[in-house]
């Protein structure tokens, strides 16, 4: 379980974004929460490339009436790519369920090298409006789900040498209007967000890294798309692929330069936007990434 230094040979899918990879992810090994299709899929097919291995826990086994994708046509998917997959039906709010993904993943491929929680659960109405159902959701899978996943890997991680957790998760931005748009989601990244801050700090002595990524951007995902006017909205958003370049440049640690990603300051700790990253590393030119839209027309993400 230790990562190469040396770029995996380039191919169709990599070579069709301005992102040139300075490290590999090959033989390393990736339990990720969700994945079965958007971001956290394109993360995945991004590592595969390499050859990586990854472990997706993921709920859809069945299609989807309206999304696209199951864990099953996921790892499908990862395989074409290259690496080898590992498809777990389960809840990332179940402990067993958890619990299981960790244990098959060291199973399968001999520990784990990263863990990436990606899954997440988005209702953006005031606390007038939000369903209490739903604000139980956001806390079980974005606050607790990130929790559990991380707190259950940290035996492997350590067992690795070289262990890196990632959470989809905006910077702590404490400007007031960010809680008073939608409480509810609000405290539900930031929880995610707190996750990374409080597991930097606890694991600093032991060589795992641990980081969020946001994008400076709407992205085009199928949960985006379903929303009233999504199909319009997405226009002015960029493709998931941003997200798994950027991804891919945290996970390998290093610049063009060489040096590590974070710079001045420390490789863990740290809340990176995909512009940020991918700008490290050489990426000039965005508007490859986008779907038509210029890049003044490109809609903010939101917690910037």
């Amino acid at each position: 379980m230790t990562s190469s230094n040396d770029a995996a040979t380039p191919n169709r899918a990599a070579s069709a974004t301005p992102y040139r990879a300075a490290g590999s992810l090959r033989g390393r090994t990736i339990l990720m929460s969700g994945g079965s299709r958007g971001i956290g899929l394109a993360i995945a097919t991004r590592a595969a490339q390499d050859g990586a291995n990854i472990v997706l826990l993921a709920k859809t086994d069945q299609p989807h009436a309206t999304l696209a994708g199951t864990v099953h046509s996921a790892a499908e998917q990862i395989e074409a790519a290259g690496g080898q997959a590992l498809a777990i039906v389960g809840d990332v709010r179940n402990d067993e369920d958890v619990a299981g993904a960790v244990a098959a993943a060291a199973e399968r491929f001999g520990g784990i090298d990263v863990v990436i929680n990606n899954a997440s659960a988005i209702d953006l109405s005031t606390t007038d409006h939000v369903d209490m159902k739903r604000y139980d959701l956001m806390q079980d899978i974005n606050v607790r789900g990130t929790f559990l996943l991380s707190k259950l890997s940290l035996p492997a991680l350590r067992q690795s040498g070289n262990g890196h957790i990632l959470t989809l998760s905006p910077p702590l931005n404490l400007d007031p209007k960010w809680a008073g748009r939608h409480l509810a989601y609000t405290m539900a990244k930031y929880g995610m967000s707190l996750t990374t801050l409080g597991l930097a700090e606890e694991l600093k002595n032991d060589r795992i890294n641990v980081n969020s990524l946001w994008p400076c951007t709407l992205i085009d995902t199928a949960a985006i798309r379903n929303m009233p006017g999504g199909e319009a909205i997405v226009q002015a958003a960029r493709g998931p692929q941003i997200m798994a370049d950027a991804a891919h440049a945290i996970l390998t640690g290093s610049n063009q330069a060489g040096t590590p990603l974070a710079g001045k300051g420390s490789a863990s700790g740290n809340f990176y936007t995909d512009e940020q990253v991918l700008k490290a590393a050489g990426v000039t030119d965005f508007r490859p990434y986008s779907l038509g839209a210029a890049e003044e027309q490109l809609v903010p993400d939101i917690f910037l």
